[in-house]
Order: structure tokens, then C-alpha cells, then sequence
């Protein structure tokens, strides 16, 4: 399979080079970590080891693939799908954090576009070389058109055939919102308190991340997803649990001055509030912490 790696951060180097043992990936993202790519191959180390040659672009205007992965931050979807319009690809799948990134996708792409959740730890260490940091698992599901089931199983079978772990859901909204509730309470928290995810498992951080995976599940409820708050908080405590020693990815983008995808996050879970009348102190007080520290950054306008 073809497949073309919009977002060659961290997640999409991972993926991508693991997809490149078996498939024709091609990389695109930013130097220096392009040209170095381009240069001597991409270096994945961590839970397994091996070298790989993708190839590596900083401009994929006009590019043909089987499959489209998208890995952007948030905030990069728009001008992401104004690049995949210019293109031609049989699908079209996000993997990226947050709500609302599928929909902005769809309204340029004529492909069938798929919703996608992903667990794998990655950390991009230098140019050129990303480590593996924790096994996960990989949830995809149609999103457009809805029931278009044979897509999703399509590229499942391409990813397992590189010895991924994947599942296809009938239920991607449903996956989605039990993936906002996790990032929900683990993005924000360890980014404020700048401490790794095991920090959530212990109180008083534990009590503050459960009490947004509960407020962030009651939006879901009431706008249509049953999500119910064991399952939510759960999660989140399973996921602290098993990356202790990782850093989120909003706690990097705070500590290297970077925008973060708060707006994608808990912001979503603030508008869907404001849209079925619900109540959401806490994800509101997040999302304006992190919002003014990023006004204070200069990061944002």
C-alpha cells in the first residue's frame, strides 16, 4: 500500500516507520527532521529496533497514495486538508488528538475519510530518529460515509500486515469521545503541574483528573454518545497507570513554548456544553489556563 504520512511529529515518524517495513511511506512534515530522513533513513528505537528508508517531503501539494494518515496537531488540520485536496488518495484517516478534526478533513477530500484513535508511545528524539516508547493499540471506524465498513477493514488489514495492533469499531464517535475524555484529563493536568501522566494516579491530581474524565463523559451523554462515567474514568486511570513515566503531549508543547491543541480538547468539550446547555466548570478552567498561558507565550492571538 501507499501511504502518505501528513504530520512526521512523533506519532506519524512512529507509525510511518513502522508501516514502511512493509508498505511505501512517505513522510511529510518539517526539517531538519526531512532532510535527515532523506539523508540516512529514520531510526526507530525503544520497544523494537530497526532502520527504515521512507521517503520524506516538506511539501506534498499534489501527491497520489492509497491511504492519506493524518497526525497533524490539531490546529494544522485546515491547512492539512487544503494540501490533501490537491491530491488524490483512496482514503483518508486521522489519527490526531481531539473533536472536530474528521469533519474539517471531509469538507475539502472527496476520499471516503476514516476516524482513528491510537495508543502508541513515540517520542521524536532528534532529527532523524524516533523512539518507541509504549506498545498501543489502534481503533479505526468509518466516518465518511458512515457505514462504509470495507474501508476501514481495508487499511486494518495494511496495518496488521506491519504487525500493528488494530481494531475496526462501528462506534468511531463513541471511541472518539472515550479518547477526549482521557486527553481531557491527562493533557491538561500534566501540562499545569508539569509532572509525568503517573502523577494522575495519586491524589490530589487523581481526584482532579477523574473529576474531568465524569464532567467530559456527561457532555458526551448529552450529545448523544453513552459514555458513562466508570468507563471514562477508568480510562484515564489505566492509561496514567501504564504511561508513568511519559510526558503528554501538551506537557511538551508547554515546555518547549509551543501552542498546544487545548482548543481541540478540552475547548471541544467547553462548546459542546455551551451547545446542549450542559454545565462544564472544569474543562472550562483548564481550557483557559492553558489559553492564557498561551496568549502569555506569544503563541497565540
Amino acid at each position: 500500500m501507499e501511504v502518505v504520512v501528513f504530520g512526521a511529529g512523533s506519532l506519524g515518524s512512529l507509525i510511518g516507520g513502522l508501516l514502511a517495513r512493509v508498505h511505501d511511506v512517505t513522510l511529510v512534515g518539517r526539517d531538519p527532521h526531512v532532510s535527515a530522513v532523506r539523508a540516512d533513513g529514520l531510526r526507530v528505537t525503544g520497544v523494537e529496533a530497526h532502520d527504515v528508508c521512507p521517503a520524506a517531503t516538506t511539501d506534498a501539494k499534489g501527491a497520489c497514495a492509497d491511504l492519506a494518515l493524518v497526525t497533524v496537531k490539531a490546529y494544522d488540520t485546515p491547512a492539512a486538508a487544503r494540501t490533501l485536496a490537491t491530491g488524490e488518495y483512496g482514503a483518508v484517516c486521522s489519527l490526531q488528538n481531539g473533536m472536530g478534526n474528521e469533519d474539517v478533513l471531509a469538507e475539502p477530500v472527496a476520499a471516503p475519510v476514516l476516524a482513528g484513535t491510537a495508543t502508541y508511545g513515540a517520542r521524536l528524539v532528534e532529527p532523524g530518529h524516533v523512539e518507541w516508547t509504549g506498545r498501543g493499540t489502534i481503533t479505526l471506524g468509518a466516518w465518511r460515509p458512515a457505514d462504509d465498513t470495507t474501508t476501514a477493514e481495508h487499511v486494518a488489514a495494511a496495518f496488521r500486515a506491519a504487525d500493528l495492533d488494530v481494531t475496526v469499531t462501528a462506534d468511531a464517535r463513541g471511541r472518539l469521545w472515550e479518547k477526549l475524555a482521557i486527553n481531557a484529563a491527562i493533557n491538561p493536568i500534566t501540562a499545569l503541574a508539569r509532572v509525568e501522566n503517573g502523577a494522575l494516579t495519586d491524589p490530589p491530581l487523581a481526584d482532579l483528573a477523574r473529576e474531568t474524565a465524569v464532567e467530559t463523559a456527561g457532555i458526551a451523554r448529552a450529545d448523544g454518545v453513552g459514555l458513562d462515567d466508570d468507563r471514562a474514568s477508568g480510562a484515564v486511570e489505566t492509561v496514567a497507570r501504564e504511561t508513568a513515566r511519559n510526558r503528554s503531549s501538551m506537557y511538551r508543547d508547554v515546555a518547549r513554548g509551543r501552542r498546544t491543541e487545548v482548543d481541540a480538547i478540552n475547548g471541544y468539550v467547553v462548546d459542546r456544553a455551551a451547545s446542549t446547555g450542559e454545565p462544564a466548570p472544569i474543562n472550562r478552567t483548564l481550557a483557559s489556563l492553558l489559553r492564557g498561558w498561551e496568549r502569555r507565550a506569544g503563541v497565540r492571538e
